[in-house]
């Protein structure tokens, strides 16, 4: 074999090597996407480099993977939807603190998955893996709680934080975020119907 030949076999084999990495990149990061969706997209604009963002999504999964997550047995899961019930009853008259009330709810029911429930962003990071499609929500309706603590969230806004706490309560109990009612029976305009979405 001559010596172009063999310089020829070493750039087609490190040229084939190049695209291997190229595609198991490529493939790693649709796979990030698919799992992340729209929190795969919020991670990269608040990291210097996509890469930085990937390996923290990646180390998000690594400490998922580490936790002792449980599925509501049956009772738990009818125990939780009664609560969420009277939750929304008890919106019309006290709106305010109906708003504490579901951030408790929702943070017992994170705990008895077996997610932490410490620190807000730790936790926000731990149910990215499985929940984040419905974690805009959730970041949503802590705002509004800490501004409702401050006596600066309107009724609107207050019906809005029920409503996206209902979307992260809904997806742990392993329901259709949006509910069950059939369009035509919702009632956006009333506060009990729309926290039911």
């Amino acid at each position: 074999m001559s010596p172009t030949q063999v310089v020829v076999i070493v750039i087609v084999v490190l040229v084939l090597a190049a695209l291997a990495a190229v595609a198991v990149v490529a493939s790693r990061r649709r796979s990030l996407r698919q799992r992340f969706g729209p929190e795969y997209d919020r991670v990269v604009a608040e990291r210097d480099s996509r890469s930085a963002a990937e390996r923290e999504l990646r180390d998000r999964e690594r400490r998922h993977a580490e936790l002792e997550l449980t599925p509501l047995d049956p009772e738990s899961r009818t125990r939780y939807a009664a609560a969420w019930e009277e939750l929304q009853v008890r919106f019309i008259d006290s709106p305010a603190e109906t708003v504490g009330d579901a951030d408790e709810l929702v943070s017992r029911l994170i705990a008895e998955r077996g997610y932490p429930t410490g620190d807000f962003s730790d936790q926000i990071a731990h149910l990215s893996v499985e929940h984040a499609r419905t974690l805009t929500h959730y970041r949503d309706a802590h705002e509004i709680r800490l501004r409702n603590e401050r006596g600066e969230a309107s009724t609107e806004e207050l019906r809005q934080a029920v409503v996206h706490y209902r979307a992260l309560f809904a997806d742990l109990l392993g329901e259709d975020p949006v509910g069950h009612q059939p369009p035509a029976q919702r009632h956006p305009d009333h506060p009990h119907d729309a926290t039911s979405r």
